[in-house]
């Protein structure tokens, strides 16, 4: 029995890819063919009915309309920022992403980021490898234990961030677009609001344009100079150059960011600060993780032909 086709918009991982072409025939487009009209459209991808990609890749409206047979996409990742919901639902295009299985690793991370910002492991780490530890002490750091954390989004994994900081003994409190009866954390009405009560405020909501800038310059002087941030969600939630502003200026504590707004390119004037830690968006970077990230997409490519519907399908705002 033949295999399926579908078109490769996103590598997934070395192996991921390899499990990929056991269940399929995979058509990959050139960077040509992506930037704009190419015989590939008219010709190999005609009739292609499924498509691949990553959250970090996305898929326009433009390059669906040069796939007229599109009927699913299946996306390595939760962020769907970078597809276009609503052009894929005028369609007739289901969207797939692969939400659960990355939980506990972005979780993890995040905790990691917190306690690295807070605690200066990172910049501790150069002090050594630099020869300064000779020279004198390395400056005192901030304890965690206790502190108050603002997290902005409690979703999946804003919950299980909640858990893992209650090990810490951090007093919580959240916001979201509406209270949550199931949990007993305070809520807070604005970010502002949180950003206010918190020593560390944690953004964990999704990306897209209604989150777009919401932890604008004013939630940022809310949090003050002895507050810290850390960004696990994505770079469009943060304003960016307000973040580096108030960094510079001693008006933030410090940051610690797994995303940024023009990835994989990285403000130079971040990099120059060293109460900030940057990492290239490892939030879901493990090997456990990213298999059972590419296990959901297969199957969800392979509920699709079977039955014609995905198995983890998402919908338009």
């Amino acid at each position: 029995m033949s295999k399926p086709t579908i078109i490769q918009v996103g590598p997934l991982s070395a192996a991921g890819d390899i499990r990929l072409r056991e269940h399929f025939e995979v058509l990959v487009p050139t960077p040509s063919a992506l930037a704009g009209p190419d015989p590939f459209w008219s010709g190999p991808a005609q009739g292609v009915t499924a498509a691949v990609t990553t959250a970090p890749v996305g898929l326009s409206e433009a390059l669906m309309a040069r796939m007229p047979s599109l009927k699913a996409i299946a996306c390595r990742g939760i962020g769907t920022d970078k597809i276009d919901l609503q052009a894929a639902e005028r369609r007739g295009i289901q969207v797939s992403t692969t939400p659960d299985v990355l939980t506990d690793c972005v979780a993890d991370l995040a905790m990691a980021l917190l306690l690295d910002v807070t605690r200066g492991l990172s910049a501790a780490d150069r002090f050594v490898r630099t020869g300064q530890w000779a020279k004198g002490p390395f400056s005192l750091t901030t304890r965690v234990s206790g502190k108050r954390l603002g997290i902005l989004g409690l979703g999946q994994i804003g919950t299980a961030i909640a858990r893992r900081a209650e090990a810490f003994g951090m007093d919580i409190r959240y916001h979201n677009r509406r209270p949550l009866a199931s949990v007993r954390y305070v809520y807070s009405e604005t970010p502002q609001a949180l950003a206010a009560w918190a020593d560390i405020l944690m953004v964990a909501v999704s990306g897209g344009s209604e989150t777009q800038g919401l932890v604008s310059d004013t939630v940022l002087e809310a949090l003050g100079p002895q507050g810290f941030l850390v960004n696990i969600a994505r770079g469009s939630v943060i304003d960016e150059p307000a973040l580096i502003r108030r960094l510079e200026l001693g008006q933030l504590a410090g940051a610690g960011l797994d995303v940024f707004v023009n990835e994989p390119h990285v403000p130079a004037s971040l990099m120059a600060l060293d109460r900030v830690v940057l990492l290239p968006h490892v939030g879901s970077g493990t090997v456990e993780t990213r298999r059972a990230m590419e296990d959901l997409v297969i199957e969800n490519l392979q509920g699709f032909f079977k039955t014609g519907r995905l198995k983890t399908p998402v919908q338009a705002a």
